[in-house]
């Protein structure tokens, strides 16, 4: 075996034992339940929260670039882990959905870039944000007193707040980009919203939802929170995954709904209507064209 390969092995290792370590702090050492997840000086010292930086890309280096709108859908069994846990009552601090890690964040102050649209121009404050988050609900002894008066009495108004079990699904936006110093295709993450029912509509058993985007979050802001956060991982539960490894990573699975276009950026059911085998191929097809972008390069 090589000097090289013997010490790429010892730093695999080496980083493989810090995440153990981690994952499962003091589990095996502990006397008391309280004592699990403590950390010892040593590992405070070595736990580095930071998430890997980007690294600097010169725009005159940006060879090619196609930005896209991705639709993740929590129904989806690998999807899975950006859905659960909804419920965190006996589960402990350590384990929580994206969603709730979101939520969390934006009320620490932690995430600050947060917006109305993927476009990132119309900022939202926190409170605008709580606005958003809140279910206002009319039971149905206050629709039969609207219809007999006219209005409705506050003690027939619903208000709850969102929680992680209502939402459906995801949106991201991200470019794609030819890196002509590195001769990569490589893809940069910029923007999250989580995606709920409307409540303003009701909607009676078995009609499709109608589901309505929260806020966007400026995935770059929002990446220290993201890289604290741990996702549990199915195959080794000794050693959980990162939300920001996670979607850096592009660990999950999702369709193309819109891409950038000189029709402003309309969305694929804007041309394609209710035909959802069409409307795949056509995400499929923005896939292909996205995939064999940098094979073509070396081919040509």
């Amino acid at each position: 075996m090589s000097q090289v390969l013997k010490s790429s092995l010892f730093v695999l290792l080496f980083l493989s034992g810090f995440a153990a370590i981690f994952a499962q702090a003091n589990l095996l050492n502990a006397k008391v339940p309280q004592e699990v997840g403590v950390l010892n000086e040593q590992q405070i010292a070595a736990n580095d929260e930071l998430p890997i930086a980007y690294g600097y890309v010169d725009d005159r280096d940006v060879l090619w670039s196609k930005t896209i709108w991705e639709l993740i859908d929590l129904d989806e069994r690998v999807n899975f882990p950006y859905y659960y846990p909804t419920d965190t009552l006996n589960l402990g601090p350590d384990r929580r959905s994206l969603f709730d890690v979101l939520k969390k964040s934006l009320s620490k102050d932690q995430i600050t870039e947060v917006y109305k649209s993927s476009y990132f121009q119309e900022k939202l404050s926190y409170n605008e944000i709580q606005e958003r988050l809140v279910a206002i609900d009319t039971t149905d002894a206050g629709y039969e007193q609207y219809n007999a008066d006219g209005f409705v009495d506050p003690q027939f108004i619903e208000r709850r707040r969102i929680t992680a079990a209502e939402i459906r699904q995801y949106k991201i936006k991200g470019t794609w980009y030819f890196d002509k110093r590195l001769g990569e295709l490589k893809y940069r993450l910029l923007g999250l919203c989580p995606v709920a029912p409307d409540v303003a509509v009701k909607t009676a058993k078995g009609e499709e939802e109608d589901l309505v985007e929260l806020f966007w979050v400026w995935f770059p802001d929002a990446r220290i929170s993201l890289n604290k956060s741990k996702v549990f991982n199915t195959r080794n539960s000794s050693q959980p995954i990162t939300y920001d490894h996670m979607l850096n990573s592009r660990r999950f699975n999702s369709i193309i709904y819109k891409e950038e276009n000189v029709y402003e950026d309309r969305e694929v059911k804007d041309y394609i209507y209710e035909d959802a085998l069409r409307i795949l191929l056509e995400s499929e097809k923005i896939k292909s064209v996205i995939r064999d972008f940098e094979q073509d390069m070396w081919n040509n």
